[in-house]
């Protein structure tokens, strides 16, 4: 499924089933499902979360960084001959990476950061990155498509936010769990359970195709109606 679908049926259907189980739903609540609705597709370099985070001009600011380093490391002789050298072609050999492995590259470096700096929200820093870096290995709907997935993710947002209230890391939890229901429409399914082998998949479309468009508009059209439902009352009461 695409991912402004997953976007519009998995945050509509959360803030909506949030509202009707008498869950608040803050600003941030809102939030918590709009990312989650994207982040199982993490695994894609090309999704739409990973590719408006890490955009093409984010990305040409990246390799102008990198290459400026290089220039920096030949220069001042950091490291000392052939370190020098070498650490300069393996940059730039990153730097020129396509795009799609170059975003992994970042990621994997995110993860690292996020280990390593995020110490004062330990012991979550170190399972936010090493998801973060263990993603940039993965196939896509490998992981991050999982009830292992959906749990850690979870239990992350608990974790960091119950502090705050239940809203948020039930927002994540929800809107994360309806991406692979919705991706369990598709002919691929998804494998919940690994290493089983059994699969969710109902195959009533393929993602790209017109009848997968059309199984899509279907389904962002019955998650209006169930929105109205839920919300035209509370607007015109």
């Amino acid at each position: 499924m695409m991912g402004k679908s997953h976007f519009i049926i998995s945050t509509g259907l959360t803030v909506s089933l949030m509202t009707m189980a008498g869950v608040p739903v803050t600003s941030a609540a809102v939030v918590a499902a709009a990312v989650s609705s994207l982040l199982p597709d993490i695994d894609e370099p090309n999704s739409i979360l990973v590719s408006k985070t890490l955009s093409e001009p984010i990305l040409r600011i990246l390799q102008t960084i990198m290459l400026a380093s290089v220039v920096w490391i030949l220069w001042k002789g950091l490291f000392g001959m052939p370190w020098d050298i070498g650490i300069a072609v393996a940059i730039v050999f990153v730097a020129f990476l396509p795009t799609r492995s170059l975003r992994k590259v970042v990621m994997f470096l995110i993860g690292v950061g996020i280990i390593i700096y995020g110490r004062e929200i330990a012991p979550w820093n170190y399972m936010g990155g090493s998801l973060l870096i263990i993603c940039t290995f993965l196939p896509h709907r490998g992981l991050t498509h999982t009830i292992y997935g959906t749990a850690a993710w979870t239990a992350l947002l608990y974790g960091t936010t119950a502090h705050l209230g239940s809203s948020i890391w039930i927002a994540g939890g929800t809107s994360y769990l309806l991406h692979l229901l919705a991706d369990s429409l598709t002919n691929r399914g998804v494998r919940l359970l690994p290493p089983l082998k059994w699969k969710l998949r109902f195959n009533l479309m393929s993602t790209g195709t017109k009848k997968g468009s059309a199984v899509e508009n279907v389904c962002i059209i019955l998650t209006l109606i169930i929105a109205g439902i839920v919300f035209l009352p509370k607007l015109t009461g």
